[in-house]
């Protein structure tokens, strides 16, 4: 005999048995995706909503948010090795390589041989890599502006220190 969801009433885990027999899946903010979860989901689900709208944001710019961020890293410290942004972009070897040989043929950065140790690639932003930084950029502040728009500077503030905090706290030694 199977009862009407209205009948239903919610377990103390937030899930809502449906006509089906099917579970509710809570959408973000509600039960464990929300207040009740734990930080690391929490994070990590914020994180997977934040990627896909940058996403969306820079598709017709043609950049990814993984390319958005090594240009963001080549930008601020011109000269990195291909590893060096690997490490600064959480991305791996391999995908940084394709990353750089992409835009490297686009003409967004170029390379340089490292002075002393000539098998390291140095890179750096071309003017065509600035000026399409400088795109991608303006949309991802506007994106930041939507994730602080409900904090006021001191509590935002607080969250900056709090997440590079976990960083430094929790990187490998």
């Amino acid at each position: 005999m199977s009862r009407k969801v209205n009948d239903v009433t919610r377990s103390q885990s937030g899930r809502r048995p449906v006509e089906d027999g099917a579970v509710h899946v809570p959408a973000p903010g509600e039960g464990k995706r929300g207040e009740q979860g734990y930080l690391g989901y929490l994070l990590r689900q914020a994180h997977a909503a934040v990627r896909l709208t940058m996403e969306r944001t820079l598709a017709d710019l043609g950049v990814t948010p993984p390319q958005f961020a090594v240009l963001t890293m080549l930008n601020a410290y011109p000269g990195l090795s291909g590893a060096d942004v690997a490490r600064l972009t959480f991305l791996t070897p391999q995908t940084v390589g394709v990353i750089i040989r992409n835009l490297e043929r686009d003409g967004a950065i170029a390379m340089t041989p490292h002075p002393v140790h000539g098998r390291i690639q140095q890179w750096t932003l071309t003017p065509r890599g600035a000026t399409l930084l400088k795109a991608c950029r303006h949309r991802v502040l506007e994106l930041e502006k939507r994730l602080a728009r409900d904090l006021d500077s001191k509590a935002e503030t607080t969250i900056r220190r709090w997440l590079a905090g976990i960083a430094a706290d929790l990187k490998e030694a």
